[in-house]
């Protein structure tokens, strides 16, 4: 009598907690500011209420919907803990 082989299909490795730390999405920094200048290729240069100056590029949804900005506009911009001086435009202030 022959012995039956599976599907081929192997039992998974359990899940431990040190791969749930590399799962874990990095947080982002959420800051408001003004918009002080219009640059190119849908970027701005960006006046945090902090005093802190960067450039603000547009999130993708901004572009998909053709949210219009310009200087004097105030936003929401979501920052990276990596680089502090770029940032994406989520949000469109009234």
């Amino acid at each position: 009598m022959v012995a039956q082989r599976g599907h081929g299909r192997r039992a998974r490795p359990s899940f431990d907690e040190t791969e749930a730390a590399i799962a874990v999405k990095e947080e982002k920094l959420e800051m408001e500011g003004e918009i002080t200048e219009s640059l190119r290729n849908r970027m701005f240069r960006i006046k945090l209420d902090n005093g802190h100056e960067m450039i603000g590029y547009t999130a993708g949804k901004m572009k998909r919907y053709l949210i219009r900005m310009g200087p004097g506009d105030r936003v929401k911009v979501e920052v990276s803990a990596y680089d502090l001086d770029r940032g994406r435009i989520v949000y469109r202030l009234r």
